[in-house]
């Protein structure tokens, strides 16, 4: 419990403006997080809900993440089952530098992560196979292709978030795209129009 207050303290003070973090009421080993998709991404504007429960184990061991995928496989470490792949997790290999280290990690750090690392620019490179392949032209194409379906990916999650938001989110989702409304729409007829880069990651 008092690493768990620990860890409070810290996304309290250090919670970046586009990361939000609730805590059920009676249960302050779960939350709830949502990460905004950074801007210069295919998923900039969108919603990402995370999951979070320590372990009783913790912090020996890393939070439990689940993700809201509504059934959509928008991201290589994000599966549809809401599985979340990450070194820092423990749920993928990694260097001894990139799991999750008792002394050191925090929750903080690991939604950071996500919203830098995984939810990133080019989402293809997330797969290890693909990552040292940057020249491959036929390699490139792939990733160009990937990064537009992961945008129309979190255009449905859009969709999906507008018509069911998670609890306790309601007002925040809504009142989120009525701000984002005009950016979205023209990223999308710009995607439309096969303008890639000057659609969704030319929009401020």
């Amino acid at each position: 419990m008092k690493k768990i207050m620990q860890e409070w303290e810290i996304l309290k003070e250090n919670l970046p403006e586009s990361i939000y973090v609730l805590v059920y009421e009676g249960k302050i080993e779960l939350m709830r997080a949502v990460i905004i998709g950074a801007t210069g991404s295919p998923y900039h504007d969108g919603l990402f809900f995370f999951d979070l429960a320590f372990p009783s184990t913790n912090p020996d061991q890393p939070p439990q993440v689940s993700y809201h995928a509504h059934g959509l496989r928008l991201n290589p470490n994000l599966y549809e089952s809401g599985r979340v792949c990450f070194s820092l997790l423990n749920t993928w290999s990694g260097g001894r530098n990139e799991l999750w280290d008792p002394s050191s990690s925090t929750v903080l750090q690991v939604l950071v992560s996500l919203q830098g690392l995984v939810l990133n620019e080019e989402p293809f490179y997330n797969e290890p196979h693909y990552a040292t392949k940057k020249e491959n032209k036929y390699i490139t194409s792939m990733s160009k292709a990937y990064t537009k379906e992961a945008f129309v990916s979190s255009c449905k999650m859009m969709q999906y978030l507008m018509q069911s938001p998670p609890k306790n989110f309601e007002g925040f989702v809504v009142d989120h795209f009525r701000k984002r409304t005009g950016v979205i729409r023209a990223a999308c007829k710009a995607y439309l129009k096969g303008d890639a880069n000057v659609g969704y990651y030319g929009i401020g």
